[in-house]
């Protein structure tokens, strides 16, 4: 007969593989890849291997919303800060600060997004932007990440990109591409020359993930893809769904492998589901919720 001291050792000796089995699950970085102008109807008619091959190891749709209006600072700012315009106050294309009062101020003097809880709730965490619009500068603040990088085109953005994560592996990372919406402003979206954008944005998201791989940070990171908005002749801004449907591609470890998401998803659940995966506390004017089918 098991004696009572025996079983409850027994008893311990699982608990704790099972919680280190979970924390092997737990990412420890997370990569948040940004393509500006990236409407999820692309995916029709362009070549994009590096991004289906995402969706089959992770989870993804491509019927993902934009908040309104379907322009770049509204939605960036929401993917980052857990709200919508009617919050966080960035209403315009080019907001460089709220046009509405925030309903709510962090210590660093701004909405509450990703960047400031991480830096709160794990103050030594590694946390990086580099992007190639200006406009992305004043949509995080500058004091809670350690690196700050702006760069003239999208081939500069992932080499800085890669050699960042090569050498600092970040806790996380947000790296944001623009030949997209250029190529849409300059020639028109559904265009031959638009796909091309897609398929050099497609490469470009292949190279940051071999620097994953190369960094040896792979197993212990979650990668999410996504866009701000899509767009329809040589604009957005308005309510086609051309303009408001993106993708958002998740992978990584506990991420459900090749699972078509079927919840609603908006792009201020990207923060929320963020905030889940670094185990953060979510502020109660945040109004994303994380996407808990991914999870495994």
């Amino acid at each position: 007969m098991i004696s009572a001291k025996f079983a409850r050792a027994f008893f311990l000796c699982i608990l704790f593989v099972c919680q280190q089995a979970v924390a092997q699950r737990r990412p420890q970085h997370v990569i948040l890849i940004g393509t500006d102008g990236f409407g999820a109807y692309a995916f029709q008619q362009s070549k994009t291997p590096v991004l289906r091959e995402m969706m089959r190891q992770g989870s993804w749709t491509l019927h993902a919303r934009t908040v309104l209006p379907s322009s770049s600072a509204p939605n960036w700012a929401s993917m980052v800060m857990g709200a919508g315009p009617e919050l966080h106050g960035y209403t315009t294309w080019g907001s460089k600060k709220p046009d509405l009062p925030a309903r709510m101020l962090d210590e660093y003097g701004m909405f509450p997004s990703v960047y400031s809880l991480l830096r709160k709730a794990k103050p030594q965490s590694e946390i990086g932007v580099v992007y190639e619009w200006d406009g992305i500068g004043y949509l995080f603040p500058k004091a809670a990440v350690n690196k700050d990088q702006h760069c003239d085109n999208d081939v500069a953005v992932s080499a800085a990109a890669c050699e960042y994560i090569k050498t600092k592996k970040p806790d996380f990372l947000f790296v944001h591409q623009h030949d997209v919406d250029s190529v849409g402003h300059k020639v028109g979206h559904g265009t031959p020359e638009y796909y091309a954008a897609i398929e050099r944005t497609d490469a470009h998201v292949g190279e940051i993930l071999q620097a994953i791989r190369d960094a040896g940070m792979e197993e212990n990171t979650v990668v999410i893809f996504t866009a701000d908005h899509g767009g329809i002749n040589k604009g957005h801004g308005a309510i086609s769904m051309n303009e408001m449907e993106i993708p958002w591609i998740v992978k990584g470890p506990g991420i459900r492998k090749n699972h078509e998401v079927q919840s609603s998803v908006m792009t201020f659940d990207t923060a929320a589901t963020i905030a889940k995966l670094f185990r953060l506390t979510q502020p109660q004017v945040w109004i994303g919720k994380p996407v808990t089918e991914i999870f495994k």
